[in-house]
């Protein structure tokens, strides 16, 4: 069976890590994901590996608009959001829509934000609405925010509060591509340009509609929503844990665990799509105990993962 939409999706994740965006195959599937599953994804790594070129082949090749934010420390949440300017013509404020008005934003180096701007997408990103002025504007459809972080070690730079974490689905790297891969990227140069010229494989209503499909006919049975809630809830008793996964995360792994099911062609979630998905998805929402704070989240949660059986037909 032929899931709606499943072979042009596929092409579009193909045809990026083919020819655009080589090596880069598991950033590109798990934004896919991330779009077809209502979320938002945090790219965390060093400046140079292609996050902002994974951005701009997404809004490409799917013809979604495209607003992007360069985050410094003088930033306002008027530059997000918009602001309202007075027209003397009409002699009334007219409200200017900020860059989070577009169907994919690129929030460039989140982190170098003052906390202040940071919240001011937490709205946009949850409600998928922006309030200015005690007015409310509906954001469009779909709604993907691409955010890049760098590592805390580099100067100037703001860690997100774990409530601001907890607004991205999934959270990854992109990583150095192979050696052999990365001569020829040097050899070859920059594909920005190429970007530019990227023809469009599917339109922004193929995804509304791709995303409805995946919601109301991918399901989810008892014995993966008791396994999704096996694994939150030891990850509240887990020695080195403070915080654990909340209830929002596991909502997250499920509609995460849905598209990943739908990309590898069934209309029903298994254990090993829960497997497959859930580090990106769950592991930067665990908040670890002081003496465990050198310890990488990941690691913990996937020997919390290896630890829990799984689940027989």
């Amino acid at each position: 069976m032929e899931l709606y939409q499943r072979k042009q999706i596929l092409e579009v994740i193909e045809t990026l890590s083919s020819k655009y965006l080589q090596g880069k195959v598991r950033a590109i599937r798990l934004a896919i994901v991330s779009l077809l599953a209502g979320g938002h994804i945090l790219l965390e790594d060093i400046p140079g590996l292609g996050k902002t070129s994974l951005a701009l082949a997404l809004s490409g090749i799917l013809d979604l608009d495209f607003g992007r934010v360069q985050c410094t420390s003088d930033l306002l949440p008027s530059d997000i959001t918009g602001l309202s300017v007075f027209d003397r013509q009409k002699s009334e404020f007219k409200f200017v829509k900020g860059p989070i008005f577009n169907n994919l934003v690129l929030v460039d180096e989140v982190n170098r934000a003052m906390p202040k701007t940071q919240s001011a997408m937490l709205e946009a990103m949850e409600e998928r609405r922006v309030t200015v002025e005690g007015v409310t504007y509906g954001l469009p459809e779909p709604f993907l925010v691409i955010a890049t972080q760098n590592p805390a070690e580099q100067v100037g730079t703001f860690p997100l509060p774990e409530s601001q974490l907890d607004r991205f689905l999934i959270t990854t790297g992109i990583g150095y591509p192979p050696p052999e891969l990365e001569k020829q990227i040097i050899q070859r140069g920059s594909v920005r340009d190429e970007l530019e010229t990227i023809k469009p494989l599917l339109g922004r209503d193929k995804i509304i509609e791709t995303s409805r499909f995946i919601r109301d006919n991918v399901k989810l049975g008892d014995l993966v929503a008791d396994y999704i809630h096996t694994l939150i809830e030891r990850s509240r008793n887990h020695p080195q844990v403070f915080s654990g996964i909340s209830t929002r995360g596991g909502l997250s792994l499920a509609a995460a665990a849905r598209a990943e099911a739908y990309l590898e062609g069934r209309d029903y979630v298994v254990p090993e799509d829960v497997q497959q998905i859930a580090v990106p998805v769950v592991a930067h929402r665990l908040i670890l105990r002081p003496e465990f704070q050198t310890v990488r989240k990941e690691e913990v949660f996937q020997s919390l993962l290896a630890e829990i059986p799984v689940p027989m037909a």
